[in-house]
């Protein structure tokens, strides 16, 4: 098993009661507003915004975890730690890569549910993100890191990029192809998938 995989099996094993609670939760308020207002229920959708919620889940999950790591200083100056490490090392893929790829889904997500258009917005939405997530954590005894932010930027980055290249994809696509039957079975296929994964 590769070790990003350990990484995900890691987090979900750490954030499964509050990831499961808030699924009852989430979907079961969802599914009573779209049957008490006689909206139509996209299953796809739906699976996205869900999806999108338990990657915040797991963010927090991720970026509040406490052990018993006794972390470095806090540090300002930008690429010191990213070139501390040698590439393709343990700690490379841990620290570099992983922050980027920490980030990637939160820049797909924001550019497809606010239809970002300008780099300049992912580049705000995300900075916005990070600081919070390095100021919280310095405020409950990690550490800061401007490097950190430097790679969860670089990620949101990839995360828009992907999110364009599949809108271009997506806008020359057959007919069938976009329409929601197929959408649906594709995503419950994924979502199979995904499941089976983990």
């Amino acid at each position: 098993m590769s070790q990003m995989a350990k990484s995900i099996q890691n987090v979900i094993s750490m954030a499964w009661p509050m990831i499961l609670i808030s699924i009852v939760i989430l979907v079961s308020l969802r599914v009573t507003y779209l049957l008490k207002n006689g909206k139509h229920l996209s299953l796809y959708k739906e699976l996205l915004m869900l999806s999108f919620i338990i990657y915040i889940l797991c963010l927090f999950e991720v970026v509040t975890f406490q052990d018993d790591v006794t972390w470095s200083s806090n540090n300002y100056i930008p690429f010191k730690e990213i070139f501390r490490y040698r590439i393709g090392s343990r700690l490379f893929l841990k620290n570099v890569l992983g922050n980027m790829l920490l980030f990637l889904p939160f820049g797909f997500f924001t550019s497809y549910y606010i239809k970002i258009e300008k780099p300049s917005t992912i580049f705000v939405l995300t900075f916005i993100a990070s600081i919070s997530i390095e100021s919280v954590q310095m405020a409950i005894g990690r550490v800061f890191d401007v490097d950190d932010i430097i790679l969860n930027i670089c990620g949101g980055f990839i995360g828009y990029y992907i999110y364009l290249f599949m809108k271009k994809i997506g806008d020359r696509l057959p007919k069938f192809m976009k329409s929601e039957v197929f959408l649906n079975i594709v995503s419950i296929i994924v979502l199979l998938g995904v499941i089976t994964l983990i």
